[in-house]
């Protein structure tokens, strides 16, 4: 029993110091963790220079403009082209542009101190089978008027004849105006007018001309 009893504490001995021995190597070969900063190659969190999260949104993009659908000398053209958008979810309205197409020439003698005055000289031109009228409103009120002609050396001549006549006759330039009928497809809409359904409306649609201006250029006549 005693060779026993000291056969076990030589094993138990044995074993403690094997255990010990084995310790450090198996410390050595603990694998490198994934934040183990003692690799070049890997940073913390907290070193990057990135942030954690980018919650940076991107810029708002500038308004664009309006693209203007039209052009027709007919309101009835430019509402049915407008129905049509409206069934396609294309925001749009409707706008009557007036643009200046020319100049007219308008012939007139300046009022005179007093409309008993100027209507005296109206009966005069008209004994002489000058086609003439008296001016009601505006900044020539009390004038006459001698005709609107579309040529400048037309009004030219009127003021020269009259000029013959003792009447000192002046002209003024009046802008023409044309009237054209717009769709303005809003900015926010811009997207689903895209080339095939351009051109799909182009054969609807003879004549349909397309332009892109700023939204704020034009007053809408709604």
């Amino acid at each position: 029993m005693r060779w026993l009893f000291l056969l076990l504490v030589l094993l138990n001995l044995f074993y403690y110091i094997h255990n010990q021995q084995e310790a450090p190597w198996q410390q050595q070969e603990l694998p490198i963790l994934a934040g183990d900063v003692s690799d070049p190659s890997i940073r913390l969190l907290s070193e990057s220079g990135e942030p954690k999260r980018r919650n940076k949104l991107p810029a708002a993009s500038e308004d664009e403009g309006c693209l203007f659908l039209g052009g027709f000398d007919e309101e009835s053209s430019a509402a049915a082209l407008r129905q049509r958008l409206l069934s396609l979810d294309v925001d749009s309205s409707l706008q009557a542009i007036d643009s200046t197409a020319g100049v007219d020439y308008w012939v007139y003698l300046p009022p005179l101190v007093s409309r008993q005055a100027s209507l005296r000289q109206l009966r005069e031109l008209q004994s002489r089978n000058i086609d003439s009228y008296i001016i009601t409103v505006g900044d020539l009120s009390n004038g006459i008027s001698l005709g609107i002609f579309s040529r400048k050396d037309s009004a030219e001549s009127v003021v020269s004849r009259l000029q013959s006549l003792d009447y000192r006759a002046s002209i003024r330039e009046l802008p023409r105006a044309h009237r054209k009928y717009w769709v303005r497809v809003e900015s926010r809409s811009r997207h689903h007018v895209d080339e095939q359904l351009l051109q799909a409306m182009v054969r609807d649609f003879p004549g349909l001309q397309h332009q892109q201006m700023p939204c704020a250029s034009v007053a809408t006549s709604e």
